[in-house]
């Protein structure tokens, strides 16, 4: 029997829904360099010979210092490598983060609370459900702490999963995975503001809270300066690193600060080029059509232009363009080649569905799929918020169990949990990192092969030239 359901066709899909595909396209390739990195670590790490080298590695110290001072110093001891990995550029990660939130609030899916609702549902009972699983697993365990580290949805893992399929996957099943991870991403934040702050210096917060309120009165004054922000913002990183807060927190808050509106209005900004461009109509033909010097007034027209683009675009909105392929490709895969490596040699088999690694894979894969499956059920039941266009139960269904990839921000949870440096600790945290890895592997595997037998079997065209020939 034919496929009798319509999608939207490829000229629709690229006109709406803009910032979701837009999305899809930044972090699906970002995850494939994940992926890498995340075997590469897991080879090198179970490699003689070679192994003691790699974890050797991420214990030197890193130092940025003006005379006595060095900013990469938590109360006075220097950064190790893996810190500086874990504690500053993930905080440009969470930045990023903070970066798109914000644009989701202002102008994407979380703009609209019709629109929006489903998928923040869904992501919160992706979020309790497999914490849920977690304790019922872990009670009575020195393990029970970690209940947060199935919780989460790894954004560049789940949404490359989904562009392997291509044209099949409707527009508005890939809007419903970008959300709930942007939700699922909060409830992250939220999570390592309220439980990983210990010994809380009042003084910094202060300190801190003074420069916030900079920013915020720079934002209010109309100041674009990116350097402004990025640079009262790595000072405020730095009184969070030293204050008990977890210093990832202070990447987002600072995000919030940065301006959302640009310098000029679209229409101001197309009379500036029409204008600078009209200087052109008089210049000799056979000179334009040339590879030659510009003389000084092209030149002046040209760096209008160029400034005038400069100021069309907000900050927020160029922050965030700039750093996602810095973030995708270099931060988010090197804290996986950091912490992804786990010495799985002398490792017992049974060891991967026992203790903290079965309550992690389970919280993943079963918790997740549940959660967010029920919800989403639950919600359209009760007609709070409509099915997304063209998605059955089944491709839900399947979506959901993509939710179960937890990587990158369940990793950085479990290094937080675990970070005592007893003996204890590190075992724990080798086996909730085989348990992370196992959990997302089976969840985006499932999840894949759920995806391919629902999805229709071929492309929109080739859909409708069926159609017309039936």
């Amino acid at each position: 029997m034919r496929d009798k359901r319509i999608y939207l066709p490829e000229e629709e899909e690229q006109s709406v829904f803009y910032a979701a595909t837009q999305a899809l396209r930044r972090h699906a390739s970002g995850g494939n360099v994940l992926i890498g990195a995340t075997v590469l670590a897991l080879v090198i790490a179970n490699i003689p010979g070679i192994n003691s080298y790699y974890f050797d590695f991420w214990n030197q110290e890193v130092r940025l210092q003006l005379g006595d001072f060095n900013i990469f110093s938590h109360s006075g001891h220097p950064m190790d490598l893996l810190a500086f990995i874990n504690d500053a550029l993930m905080a440009i990660f969470f930045f990023s983060i903070g970066l798109e939130i914000k644009r989701e609030i202002l102008v994407g899916e979380l703009s609209s609370l019709k629109q929006a609702l489903l998928p923040i549902v869904a992501a919160i009972g992706g979020m309790i459900v497999p914490v849920a699983i977690y304790f019922i697993l872990a009670t009575g365990t020195d393990y029970i702490g970690g209940a947060a580290i199935p919780m989460a949805t790894d954004i560049a893992f789940s949404l490359g999963v989904l562009a392997m399929l291509g044209k099949r996957v409707p527009v508005s099943l890939k809007i419903f995975l970008t959300t709930l991870a942007v939700v699922d991403d909060i409830g992250g934040i939220v999570v390592i503001a309220s439980f990983y702050s210990t010994g809380i210096e009042v003084v910094y917060l202060l300190y801190a809270a003074g420069l916030f309120v900079l920013l915020l009165l720079g934002s209010l004054m109309r100041i674009k300066s990116k350097i402004f922000y990025l640079g009262v913002g790595g000072v405020i990183w730095f009184l969070f690193l030293n204050s008990g807060i977890h210093p990832t927190i202070a990447g987002v808050l600072v995000a919030f600060c940065v301006p959302a509106t640009p310098v000029f209005a679209p229409k101001k900004y197309i009379r500036i080029i029409r204008s600078s461009i009209s200087h052109f109509r008089g210049e000799d033909d056979d000179l334009l059509v040339k590879r030659t010097i510009l003389n000084k007034n092209q030149m002046n027209w040209l760096k209008e232009i160029e400034s005038a683009s400069d100021k069309v675009i907000s900050p927020l909105q160029e922050l965030e363009d700039s750093l996602h392929p810095i973030v995708n490709y270099l931060i988010v895969p090197l804290f996986a080649f950091a912490n992804a490596g786990v010495q799985l040699l002398g490792t017992e088999p049974a060891s991967v569905v026992e203790g903290i690694s079965l309550a992690i894979i389970c919280g993943l894969v079963l918790g997740k799929s549940i959660g967010i499956f029920l919800v989403s059920w639950l919600t359209v039941k009760l007609k709070l918020a409509p099915m997304p266009q063209h998605v059955s139960w089944p491709m839900m269904a399947s979506i959901a169990m993509l939710g179960g990839i937890g990587f990158t921000v369940s990793l950085f949870i479990a290094t937080l949990t675990f970070d005592s440096g007893s003996q204890a600790d590190i075992d724990m945290l080798n086996h909730a990192k085989l348990g992370i890895v196992v959990g997302s592997l089976l969840s985006g595997i499932i999840g894949f092969a759920l995806l391919h037998k629902t999805l229709p079997r071929v492309q929109f065209h080739q859909a409708e030239e069926q159609e017309t020939a039936g």
